[in-house]
């Protein structure tokens, strides 16, 4: 998603540097409730990029990351 400007959000390239490291998490959208689920390994770049860019955001941003991962649904 972008801004009115056609600018990446944050949120976005977040999501998309994450998935570049070969992160595996899935979106899970429940009503107004926003997480993730991860069953496979992911490499260690990863983990650590989530770890030190994404779960150090408030809810309402994290959220935005999450949104631009694959679902669980898809």
């Amino acid at each position: 998603m972008a801004d009115m400007h056609g600018d990446k959000t944050q949120a976005l390239e977040l999501a998309e540097q994450y998935r570049r490291l070969g992160g595996t998490r899935l979106a899970k959208m429940d009503d107004n409730f926003v997480s993730t689920r991860k069953w496979d390994d992911e490499p260690a770049e990863a983990s650590r990029f989530w770890h030190d860019h994404v779960e150090i955001l408030d809810d309402r941003l994290q959220a935005g990351v999450v949104s631009h991962l694959k679902s669980m649904n898809s």
